[in-house]
């Protein structure tokens, strides 16, 4: 079994630049200068194998002609799946998915360790892989479900130092880190083959925000007896946006502009289980002024703000000690903008 993807995306440039990328990969000098310009909403894409999440973000940015973009949590390169996108507005609350619980699908090579723990990196270690059956592996999984402390790999973005890990690992250097406190809710794995025909395990697990899949395959490795090394891995849920929600970057290439703009979905989608307000027309300018508003609503930890009919989102708040209390403000020309891109999309709906 592969949970990895085909390489996408071969005419959307990386990065900002606004040159042509033919399908031979020749670049052609750029014809016009791609206009940017305001779009707000999330995105969400089936990152391919090969992109970093920056360059794949880039490349979306571009067939957008979007001025403002960001991603809510890093894939590595050699991993595939869902990534949020955020543009415009929405950036303001990316942070709010960052520490969203992720599902992942990887497969794990046994009797193989390499120096990144991942089929990018040299292997470093070999051993025998003793025979286990499904009832050894429910065992393992059973004895790593639940919280538990982890300690990051080198080969990750993890800072000491104000230096990266990874690159103390690639000058040969192993630095002293932090074991971090992270929860493994589900994991269900099943003997396999990968497709080189080594012995291998599918791995299927939903844990919290900082977990290292290639780290939790070592430790089941070693828990069965040997080494190993993860040779695909793929996210297929973050928070409650799943893989099929998702669009390729091979898809969005082959729509139109507007068809694109058609694939966001609004910004309060990074706000799923915050508790709706609706303020009068006052009260919105008020609030959108930074300052607190009376209410006798219950004391709530996460708010989503509205305005007046057609109810366009203002921010997030806070509610305490019967006051709604801001946290993250749109402001008004980006729910101009916004009213604006959602009527022009009804219109071409209709």
């Amino acid at each position: 079994m592969s949970t990895a993807g085909p390489p996408q995306g071969a005419n959307a440039p990386l990065g900002g630049s606004d040159a042509h990328v033919e399908r031979g990969g020749q670049v052609r000098a750029p014809r016009t200068r791609v206009q940017r310009r305001p779009v707000h909403g999330v995105l969400l894409l089936d990152k391919p194998l090969g992109l970093s999440s920056n360059q794949a973000l880039q490349k979306v940015k571009w067939l957008l002609c979007a001025e403002k973009a960001g991603h809510t949590g890093t894939l590595d390169p050699l991993a595939t799946g869902v990534l949020p996108l955020c543009f415009g507005a929405a950036t303001k609350f990316s942070q709010q998915h960052l520490d969203a619980h992720k599902r992942y699908q990887a497969v794990l090579r046994l009797g193989e360790a390499t120096a990144t723990a991942d089929a990018e990196g040299d292997v470093v270690a070999t051993a025998p892989v003793p025979s286990f059956n499904q009832s050894d592996l429910d065992a393992v999984a059973s004895r790593m479900t639940g919280q538990q402390m982890q300690l990051p790999p080198m080969y990750s973005a993890l800072k000491k130092d104000g230096k990266a890990l990874y690159e103390y690992a690639r000058a040969g250097e192993d630095v002293e880190r932090e074991p971090r406190s992270i929860h493994i809710f589900e994991l269900k794995m099943a003997p396999s083959h990968d497709l080189d025909g080594y012995s291998a395990i599918v791995i299927d697990v939903l844990c919290s925000k900082g977990t290292y899949i290639r780290t939790l395959g070592e430790d089941i490795a070693k828990a069965l007896g040997t080494v190993g090394h993860l040779r695909a891995l793929r996210r297929t849920q973050t928070g409650d946006f799943t893989q099929q929600q998702c669009v390729t970057l091979t898809e969005l290439e082959a729509l139109t502009p507007l068809e694109r703009e058609q694939c966001l979905q609004n910004v309060d989608v990074l706000l799923p289980h915050h508790t709706p307000v609706i303020l009068d027309e006052d009260n919105a300018a008020r609030f959108l002024s930074g300052m607190r508003r009376r209410t006798a609503l219950p004391d709530t930890a996460e708010v989503s703000v509205y305005g007046p009919p057609p109810h366009a989102l203002l921010g997030s708040a806070h509610i305490a000690g019967g006051e709604l209390i801001p946290q993250r403000l749109l402001n008004p020309p980006e729910i101009d903008q916004i009213q604006r891109q959602r009527a022009h999309l009804d219109t071409a709906a209709a």
